[in-house]
C-alpha cells in the first residue's frame, strides 16, 4: 500500500467521523467499518469499547452485520476474566496485534465460529487509547491467511486514534445528557426527563388517564437544622430508594429538587387507584431511618391528579397535582389529597388574583375598612384596626385572607403593607382634622416581610411625619409567629419602634406559646388574644383557662390586653370577669368604611348591648356567677 493511499483512507474516515454525535454514532461507525472492509479487502471489521467498570469488552458496531446473531451473543459482551487470550489481551493492549489461524488459539477460534460461523481466521486488532487507558479495539477478520504491511498497520493506528477521540466526545455528551436527565443526589429522573416523559404520555391518541403523584416531605427543615445537610442528603437518598422499591418498574420516579418527588404511574390509572398507590407511598416514606446514632422519620404530603391525553399539558397537570399536595400540607401534612374541580376553580381564582395584584396597589381598587376597639365598661372607642379590602374588577370584593398570602408569596407584601400604612395614617389625620380633640390609636397589621426589612422603621417615621401624627397615635400589630420566626431581627426592629414612640402589639396571641419565654425581652405594649379562644369562651373550659393565663401573664409584664372576635354577650361577661376590658368583634361593630366609622367617632362610643334597658341586670348576674 502506498503512502498516498494510506493518507487517502485516513482522510476519508476523518471526514466521516467529524460530525458524529451520540445519536449518529453507531450509524456513522458502521459506514466507516464498511469503507475499511472494502479498502483492506477483509471479511469483517468491528469496533469494541472496553467497559472497565464491569471489566468487559462490548461490541459497538460491525460490518457486515451478521445474518444470524445467537441469543445470547457470545461476541456481544465478553468479560475479560472468562475470555480467551486474544480477547483478554485487549483489556490493556497498547500496540497493534496481528494473529494468523495457527496462532489465534482454539478458544478464540471456537468463540468466533460460534458467533459468526466463520472457521479459522486471521485477525488484526488495533487499540483505542485515551491517555494511558485502553478504551477499545478496532478489529479486522479475514478467513484464512492475511498478511498486514507496516503501512496498513500505521493507517489503522491513525484511524483508531480518530475513533478514540470520537469515543471520548460521545461519552462526554452522554454524561452531560445523563446529568441533565438524572438527579445527581438520588439517581432518579430529573425535572427535564419528567417533562419529556409526560409530554409523550399526554400526546393525543395515547392511552389514559395518566396519573401523577406529588410528594413533599413534611418538616424537613428541623431535621436539617439538627443533623446537618449531609444527613438530610442521606435521608433524601433513602427516600428515593423506598419510592423506587414501592413503585412498579415501569413507573417514572423523579426528584424535582429539595424534598419534592413526582411519580408518573404506568398505564391508564383511575383516580381512586392512584389514591391507593399514593397511600402506599406515604406509608413507605413515613418509616423511620437510621442516620448515624439517630433514628428519624418524616411524614409526607401527597397530591394526586389525573389528566387525559390530548386535553392537558404536562405543566398544567403538574400544577394540579402540586395544588393537591399543598392542600394536603395545609391540613397538617402526612395525608393524601386528590385534585378536584373545586380546587381547579380555586386555583384559577388564585392565579387571577396573583396576576392583577401588582397593578392594583396604589389604585382605586384598594380600600380600607376599620373595626373599632372598644372599652367594655363604658363603650368608649379607644382605637380602630385598619383592614384592607380589594374591589377586584372581575372577582368583586375580596377579603384579606384571599390576597394577603398571595402578596407574601409574590414579594408584594412589603409594597401592599406600605400602602396600607400610608392610607391608614392619612385617614387618621383626616378624622383628627374633622373631630377636634379626637384621641384615637390607629392599629395597622405588619407583614413578616415588613418587619424584617431594613428600612421599615424609616417608612413608619416618614408616614407619621407626612401626615403630622404623633407617634403614640399609631399601633402596629405583629403576629406571634412572625416574632418567634426571626426573634433577633424582630427584637431589633421593635426596640427601634419603641424608641420612636410607636406602640406595638402581638396579634393572634395564644396560638404559639413558644414566644412566652421571650415576652420579657420584647418591647411590646399589648397582647391581642386570638379569636379562637374568645369565640368559645362560654363553652370551653380549656379556652377559659388559656385566656385566664394570658391575663395573668399580661399583668405580670404590665401589658394591655385586647380580645378579638367578640360575638356574644356571655363571652363579654366572661372577659370582664377575667379582667379583660378591651375587645373588638362583631358584637361591638363589624368593619366599616371610613365615613361610617367617622360618625361613630363623633359620638365617641358604641352602644353596648348589655347596657340597654332590661339587659344590665342579666349581664351583671352572668358576671357575678362567673366570678363565683
Amino acid at each position: 500500500m502506498t503512502v498516498g493511499s494510506v493518507e487517502n483512507i485516513v482522510t476519508r474516515v476523518a471526514s466521516h467521523l467529524m460530525p458524529v454525535d451520540a445519536v449518529t454514532h453507531r450509524t456513522v461507525v458502521e459506514q466507516v467499518l464498511r469503507t475499511l472492509v472494502d479498502h483492506f479487502g477483509v471479511d469483517t471489521s468491528f469496533l469494541r469499547y472496553n467497559d472497565h467498570d464491569i471489566h468487559a469488552t462490548v461490541l459497538v458496531a460491525e460490518w457486515p452485520p451478521r445474518a444470524f446473531v445467537p441469543d445470547p451473543d457470545p461476541l456481544g459482551v465478553v468479560y475479560f476474566r472468562d475470555a480467551d487470550p486474544i480477547f483478554a489481551m485487549t483489556e490493556d493492549m497498547k500496540e497493534p496485534a496481528v494473529s494468523r489461524p495457527s496462532e489465534s488459539g482454539a478458544e478464540y477460534a471456537d468463540r468466533v465460529f460460534a458467533g459468526s460461523g466463520v472457521p479459522a481466521v486471521s485477525v488484526a486488532a488495533v487499540p483505542l487509547i485515551s491517555g494511558t487507558v485502553t478504551t477499545g479495539t478496532l478489529g479486522f477478520i479475514k478467513a484464512g491467511e492475511r498478511d498486514w504491511t507496516e503501512e496498513e498497520i500505521n493507517s489503522l493506528t491513525m484511524i483508531a486514534a480518530l475513533l478514540a477521540q470520537v469515543q471520548a466526545r460521545v461519552r462526554a455528551e452522554q454524561e452531560l445528557r445523563d446529568a441533565a436527565y438524572h438527579d445527581e443526589l438520588t439517581g432518579l429522573a430529573s425535572r427535564r426527563a419528567l417533562l419529556e416523559h409526560l409530554e409523550e404520555r399526554l400526546r393525543p391518541g395515547q392511552p389514559g388517564p395518566v396519573a401523577v403523584l406529588f410528594l413533599d416531605l413534611d418538616r424537613l427543615k428541623p431535621l436539617n437544622d439538627f443533623l446537618g445537610h449531609a444527613a438530610v442528603d442521606v435521608f433524601l437518598y433513602r427516600t428515593a430508594q423506598r419510592l423506587t422499591r414501592v413503585c412498579d418498574s415501569e413507573d417514572v420516579v423523579a426528584r424535582l429538587g429539595g424534598d419534592e418527588f413526582v411519580v408518573v404511574l404506568d398505564g391508564p390509572v383511575s383516580l381512586e387507584d392512584a389514591r391507593q398507590r399514593a397511600d402506599a407511598l406515604r406509608w413507605a416514606v413515613g418509616m423511620s431511618v437510621q442516620l448515624g446514632s439517630q433514628v428519624v422519620g418524616r411524614g409526607g404530603s401527597l397530591g394526586v391528579a389525573i389528566g387525559e391525553p390530548g386535553c392537558i399539558t404536562p405543566v398544567a397537570l403538574l400544577g394540579r397535582v402540586d395544588e393537591a399536595m399543598l392542600m394536603a400540607k395545609s391540613k397538617g401534612g402526612n395525608s393524601v389529597v386528590a385534585y378536584t374541580e373545586d380546587m381547579r376553580g380555586a386555583s384559577e381564582r388564585r392565579n387571577l388574583i396573583e396576576l392583577s395584584l401588582r397593578t392594583s396597589i396604589d389604585s382605586e381598587h384598594l380600600a380600607l375598612e376599620f373595626q373599632p376597639e372598644v372599652d367594655l365598661i363604658d363603650g368608649t372607642i379607644v382605637g380602630v384596626e385598619a383592614l384592607v379590602r380589594w374591589n377586584h374588577p372581575m372577582l368583586g370584593r375580596l377579603q384579606p385572607t384571599e390576597f394577603i398570602e398571595v402578596a407574601e408569596s409574590t414579594n408584594l407584601a412589603g409594597e401592599l403593607g406600605a400602602w396600607v400604612l400610608r392610607a391608614a395614617c392619612s385617614q387618621l389625620a383626616q378624622w383628627k382634622e374633622e373631630i377636634p380633640g379626637l384621641k384615637l390609636r390607629m392599629n395597622v397589621n405588619v407583614s413578616p416581610v415588613q418587619l424584617v426589612s431594613l428600612d421599615f422603621v424609616e417608612t413608619v417615621e416618614s408616614a407619621l411625619e407626612e401626615f403630622g401624627l404623633d407617634s403614640s397615635a399609631l399601633g402596629l400589630e405583629i403576629t406571634e409567629y412572625v416574632v418567634v420566626n426571626d426573634l433577633e431581627r424582630s427584637r431589633m426592629t421593635l426596640r427601634r419602634l419603641d424608641r420612636l414612640g410607636v406602640r406595638c402589639a402581638i396579634d393572634d396571641f395564644g396560638t404559639g406559646y413558644s414566644s412566652l419565654a421571650h415576652l420579657k425581652s420584647l418591647p411590646v405594649q399589648t397582647l391581642k388574644i386570638d379569636k379562637v379562644f374568645v369565640l368559645n369562651l362560654q363553652r370551653s373550659k380549656s379556652d377559659r383557662v388559656i385566656v385566664e393565663s394570658i391575663m395573668g401573664l399580661a399583668s405580670a409584664f404590665g401589658l394591655e390586653v385586647v380580645a378579638e372576635g367578640l360575638e356574644s354577650e356571655v363571652a363579654a361577661a366572661e372577659l370582664l370577669a377575667l379582667g379583660c376590658c378591651r375587645a373588638q368583634g362583631f358584637l361591638l361593630s363589624r368593619p366599616r368604611p371610613a365615613d361610617e366609622i367617622g360618625g361613630m367617632l363623633r359620638r365617641g362610643r358604641v352602644d353596648l348591648p348589655w347596657r340597654r334597658e332590661g339587659n344590665c341586670e342579666s349581664f351583671r348576674a352572668v358576671r357575678s356567677e362567673r366570678r363565683r
